[in-house]
């Protein structure tokens, strides 16, 4: 039997008396079992629906759909009952036809045009473009057609919420809030470490479960006070032990603009990934026709110069530059090997602003990452760095950057970790083995 919270009872009494709607959306905090009891609520009303339906699976890609949905409901329902391939975009659940799709940009609309659907669930909705759930609304055209659906909270500005939340009584729209409290899998002391990962506009959000706008400075602990964040640098033996457990030294490299300016940032990288420690930051001084291609690749080499003299013993691996300026990345390269320096310069992985900030924000406020004290720049950067109050206001998170703060040196900063932002962060699954070993017990449903 498995342990059902309080909460997903509810819902599943309410698919046991034929209640549930034609919109059905579970939101709340992270890891409040929201998409747990929605799989398990899918699986059994696919199961009830006619064989010859036609029914959707979706996420903002298919490679979160497969972590996040599909083989979770496999495991609940058995791989005789649920069968997929991504490659080929399909499944059958219950032997129903099931396609799979990403919803990732404002061209997936285009992906689910003239289907006709029985069934829908959308995982993260909130990650989807309006267009393609406005698409999907109008696909589930058949007779007792339904929308399951999960996300976290995000913007009160978001479509979601603007167009379809603040609407529910006007539609046909169920709404269950969960939070992680009504999660029975979850170990307690899981939750307070989970707790410490976040503050702000993502504490309020992913933790208490509430639709809040970013507002003010990103890293608010960190703009309260750096102190705690910075380090001295370790001398002697403590140098030793310290050193021996650095991995490597990463350079991130934002090439500046008419406005902005050409940074470097060395972080080194501990091993395991356990931990980052920023070790030095520069900017090249300079105005519009003062600093060319051959002034970046002199000014880098001595910053690489310096840092090695600095840091003895610590191997400086990678340079992570600005994709955008491909030409300056090769200068970079050349001048690199002609001064038989043999650190890699690659461009740099680009990922998500929003991603990169969650992964400094959990590394700060988890004590994995420190600051070097003399990295002024770097510590500016951070205390500084806020979101964009127009953007809010227009339903997004956005992070200012209209130089009125240091966003180049924060960009630099981000390039020399970001390739490795999964091993820093990966996955959270706690109890994984056990929800994924919860077995169902089918309620019966009432005709």
């Amino acid at each position: 039997m498995p342990v059902y919270s309080r909460k997903q009872w509810e819902l599943l009494e309410l698919w046991r008396n034929g209640q549930l709607r034609r919109i059905n959306l579970l939101d709340g905090s992270v890891r409040s079992g929201k998409t747990w009891i929605a799989l398990v609520l899918w699986a059994f009303w696919v199961a009830s629906m006619p064989e010859n339906g036609v029914y959707l699976m979706a996420a903002k890609t298919l490679m979160s759909l497969k972590r996040n949905c599909l083989e979770l409901l496999q495991s609940l329902v058995g791989e005789k009952n649920f069968t997929y391939s991504l490659q080929k975009k399909d499944g059958k659940l219950f032997g129903r036809k099931v396609y799979l799709e990403g919803g990732c940009d404002t061209r997936a609309e285009s992906k689910i045009r003239g289907m006709t659907l029985q069934g829908a669930l959308c995982d993260e909705l909130t990650l989807f473009p309006e267009d393609f759930f406005t698409m999907l609304l109008s696909r589930l055209s058949l007779p007792g057609a339904r929308l399951f659906a999960t996300t976290n909270p995000d913007n009160p500005r978001h479509w979601l919420m603007r167009n379809y939340l603040n609407r529910q009584e006007k539609l046909d729209m169920l709404v269950c809030s969960f939070h992680m409290e009504d999660n029975p899998m979850l170990d307690q002391s899981y939750v307070e470490a989970l707790k410490k990962e976040y503050t702000g506009v993502y504490y309020e959000r992913f933790i208490l479960g509430r639709w809040v706008a970013a507002e003010g400075a990103i890293y608010q602990s960190f703009a309260r006070n750096p102190e705690p964040f910075l380090m001295d640098r370790p001398e002697g033996n403590d140098y030793r032990t310290w050193a021996g457990d650095v991995d490597f030294i990463s350079i991130g490299v934002d090439f500046g603009g008419n406005r902005s300016l050409t940074t470097f940032v060395a972080t080194a990288v501990h091993r395991n990934f356990t931990k980052l420690t920023v070790l030095s930051d520069y900017h090249i001084e300079g105005t519009k026709g003062d600093i060319d291609g051959e002034r970046v690749n002199q000014e880098f080499l001595g910053f690489v110069h310096r840092l090695s003299s600095a840091w003895p013993g610590l191997n400086i691996r990678y340079c992570f530059a600005d994709s955008e300026a491909q030409y300056l990345i090769n200068g970079l390269r050349k001048a690199c090997g002609r001064a038989g320096l043999p650190l890699k310069v690659c461009d740099c992985a680009k990922n998500p602003i929003k991603e990169r900030i969650r992964c400094t924000e959990t590394l700060l406020n988890t004590g994995r990452m420190k600051i070097m004290r003399p990295c002024g720049l770097v510590v500016d950067g951070l205390r500084n760095a806020m979101w964009d109050k127009t953007a809010a206001e227009q339903g997004k998170d956005v992070r200012l950057d209209d130089f009125t703060s240091d966003i180049d040196i924060v960009d630099a900063f981000e390039y020399s970790w970001e390739r490795f932002l999964k091993k820093l962060l990966p996955i959270a699954r706690p109890n994984e083995k056990e929800e994924k070993g919860r077995k169902l017990a089918v309620p019966e449903q009432k005709r």
